[in-house]
């Protein structure tokens, strides 16, 4: 039976509830952003004095702003692009490609009752949100 990336991504959704893994989505551009912006601004209307507090204000604001914002790592999953969950759909299959199955229920069954495989699942999935989302993982409530 071929292998459907939805199945997958139901598969790795349910691997990931069941720990309760969220993610803390950092947004550094948009800071960095933010900080040379107010600086400059700082800068044009107080001089030298201006630019200091400006940067100082802006640091702050940037900061505040890069500040990690919890998402649920299924709600994380099903919103990535295509091509990303194919990126997934290939680590995935990699490691489940021994398993016979039907359907996404059945193989979500078949994984839950090894850990061996769950814990395969989940390193993979961390490696993949904390090196190309570059985002921390927490778990837990």
């Amino acid at each position: 039976m071929p292998i459907v990336v939805s199945d997958i991504m139901k598969l790795l959704c349910s691997v990931s509830q069941e720990s309760k893994m969220k993610a803390a989505v950092k947004h550094s551009g948009r800071g960095a952003l933010v900080t040379g912006a107010v600086a400059f601004v700082g800068g044009l209307m107080g001089g030298p004095p201006g630019l200091a507090v400006g940067g100082a204000v802006g640091g702050l604001l940037g900061a505040w702003m890069t500040s990690g914002q919890l998402k649920p790592v299924p709600q994380i999953l099903m919103e990535l692009p295509p091509a990303e969950q194919q990126k997934l759909f290939n680590e995935v299959t990699a490691i489940i490609r021994h398993l016979d199955w039907t359907d996404a229920v059945q193989l979500t069954t078949l994984v839950m009752g090894s850990e061996a495989l769950k814990h395969q699942l989940m390193a993979m999935l961390v490696n993949y949100i904390t090196k190309e989302l570059q985002a921390e993982i927490q778990y837990g409530d």
